[in-house]
């Protein structure tokens, strides 16, 4: 067969206001043109363990248009897509199926709704894909497709991860390439639309695979900076105590997801350090007791924390790694003195990189079915709002539009040219201190 795998991408914010007043400023559009660059790695996953006897091609959206009768010759399209981008995927996925083209979809939202997602394909992939993907192709071959194929039941052990299939991708075309080591989060935070709507157990990646998977890199880009596309990278801290000194000598450098806890450890931080880590994003959530009590389903773990934020981000900051901080503003318990909170913590620790969004009602997600049975969700199944930064629902401190001036004034202050250099250069002081001791 020859099969097309096509990735939804990029953001696509629908508050015009937000747009023309805060989103054009430098600190966010340099986290966008990161976003927007990934590449799917669930389609290359798949394309990775799909047999060599198919031909296979990988696209991002907008390459992939019907236009160009060379597209029509596909077998199967295997369109992957998060919430925001749903709509369009579903109108692809028509116009593929107009077209003729068997049409297989998956990913995150579409495992949330996968009945919604069978009304404009013919079979929908839900959970870990990794699980019946050979047997999908299969059915494909005897023209005998499933309408839908579920890993319920069945989990996928990542010691027979395969390698992801690196070389469809265009060198040129992407400043980062995403590797996973691990799949879920002890933590199962509320709002989390993650891994774990795909798993709910943590689970690590062999260190062989993963340093296999960086040689690949290596072998197909010159210098590669590589994302760990994992929820929470170091809940395992003695396998990484190993893994980073291999990871030292590939020469990278690398990006993650942590929580607050990998500042605890000075040694640690050497290790990350010394094996090529620039930046660590941290979900802090809130600055304030306010908003982090209950924001975990199993404990509170974040609020208890919530003494060593400073602390811990100075630290992380000293070994010469960025934290990119991140906030979500306009939770239940926050009110407005928030946009002051979040815009004095981020002054008063320095740190390089600031995100801030807005609660968002992810479909899968605690926080969605909590919206729900409340009669809180403004627009629901507006997916193509389920951007981070556009209100959906009805706020319990703020009036709707009080939350969304806020939102924009404080993303105005916090992308200021003026307020990056300042944090940008401090960050840069404090590195050059922390070595001269």
């Amino acid at each position: 067969m020859k099969i097309a795998f096509v990735a939804m991408s990029g953001i696509r914010v629908q508050d015009q206001a937000l747009l023309n007043e805060g989103l054009t400023l430098p600190g966010f559009v340099e986290r966008s043109k990161v976003i927007a660059s990934l590449p799917s790695l669930g389609l290359l996953t798949l394309a990775g363990m799909t047999p060599t006897e198919h031909e296979k091609e990988y696209f991002e959206v907008p390459e992939f248009v019907l236009g160009d009768l060379s597209f029509k010759s596909f077998d199967l399209v295997v369109i992957s897509t998060f919430t925001a981008q749903a709509f369009e995927a579903y109108a692809l996925a028509a116009e593929c199926q107009e077209h003729g083209l068997r049409v297989v979809m998956g990913g995150l939202h579409v495992t949330s709704r996968p009945h919604e997602a069978k009304a404009h394909c013919d079979s929908v992939c839900m959970g870990e894909g990794e699980v019946y993907w050979e047997e999908l192709l299969r059915d494909a071959q005897n023209d005998e497709l499933k309408e839908f194929y579920d890993s319920s039941g069945r989990e996928f052990d990542l010691s027979d991860a395969p390698m992801p299939a690196y070389d469809l991708l265009d060198v040129q075309k992407y400043n980062r390439i995403t590797i996973q080591t691990s799949r879920g989060c002890p933590h199962s935070c509320e709002f989390c639309a993650g891994s774990i709507i795909l798993t709910d157990k943590y689970k690590q990646k062999p260190a062989s695979k993963i340093l296999a998977e960086i040689d690949r890199i290596c072998e197909l880009w010159p210098r590669p900076f590589i994302e760990f596309a994992d929820d929470n990278s170091f809940v395992n801290k003695k396998f990484w105590e190993n893994l980073l000194p291999e990871i030292a000598k590939r020469k990278i450098r690398w990006f993650t997801e942590a929580d607050i806890a990998v500042g605890d450890d000075v040694e640690f931080l050497c290790l990350l350090k010394a094996s090529g880590c620039k930046e660590l994003l941290i979900g802090l959530e809130s600055p304030v007791i306010a908003g982090l009590e209950g924001v975990e389903l199993k404990n509170n773990w974040k609020a208890r924390r919530l003494a060593s934020y400073q602390e811990n981000v100075l630290r992380i900051q000293q070994a010469g790694i960025r934290v990119n901080a991140c906030f979500i503003i306009g939770m239940d318990s926050h009110d407005e003195s928030i946009f002051d909170a979040v815009y004095n913590f981020s002054d008063e620790c320095n740190v390089y990189d600031v995100q801030v969004t807005l609660p968002t009602p992810f479909p899968g997600t605690e926080l969605y079915r909590r919206l729900k049975r409340e009669g809180r969700l403004h627009e629901d199944q507006a997916w193509d709002k389920c951007t981070l930064f556009d209100l959906m629902f009805e706020p319990k401190n703020f009036t709707r539009e009080e939350l969304r001036l806020g939102f924009r004034n404080l993303v105005k202050r916090l992308y200021s040219k003026d307020f990056t250099d300042k944090r940008r250069a401090n960050f840069n002081s404090l590195w050059k201190s922390a070595q001269s001791m």
